[in-house]
């Protein structure tokens, strides 16, 4: 057994115990008090209100049609052509695809371009991409049906299937 590895994990285990130990003592002592009238927030009840505000901001991204994102998409092909992607298929150019950072894999949504109107259903396989101001990666052919394969990204809405 290697000692070092032993105490510092001992040790960590200790600070850990100790920080929660200390961050929830003010929890417990405002629960106690929750009979009392108040006019601020307490922080019991943040948690609430955070849930709250999640819940009513994902049910109305979420809804069947709604713009889920707006934002610059671009393209990936050739240079990607066979290479692994993250859902551990193929990438394949030529099929309707894109990458998204956060996106379930397997998620089908639909891109749209406002310039021209076009439209393109595409299933997210891959993570990406990787540039601050892009929203999604579309394959080539995605890419090639909403006209913007020569301007090499777009303006785009993003719509959840």
């Amino acid at each position: 057994m290697n000692y070092k590895r032993y105490t510092f994990s001992c040790g960590y285990l200790a600070v850990s115990v100790l920080l929660a130990v200390l961050l929830l003592a003010p929890l417990r002592a405002a629960s106690a008090e929750v009979d009392k009238p108040s006019e601020s927030i307490e922080i019991t009840d943040l948690p609430e209100l955070i849930k709250s505000a999640v819940n009513t901001t994902l049910e109305g991204a979420l809804q069947t049609g709604s713009a889920f994102e707006a934002g610059i998409a671009s393209w990936y092909g050739r240079a990607f052509q066979g290479r692994r992607t993250a859902s551990g298929e193929r990438f394949d150019m030529n099929l309707l695809t894109a990458a998204h950072k956060t996106l379930p894999l397997g998620t089908v949504v639909l891109v749209r371009n406002p310039v021209n109107g076009q439209t393109v259903e595409v299933t997210i396989n891959d993570r990406g991409p990787y540039l601050k101001d892009r929203i999604i990666d579309l394959s080539y052919r995605a890419a090639l049906l909403l006209g913007m394969v020569q301007s090499g990204k777009q303006s785009v809405e993003v719509h959840r299937r």
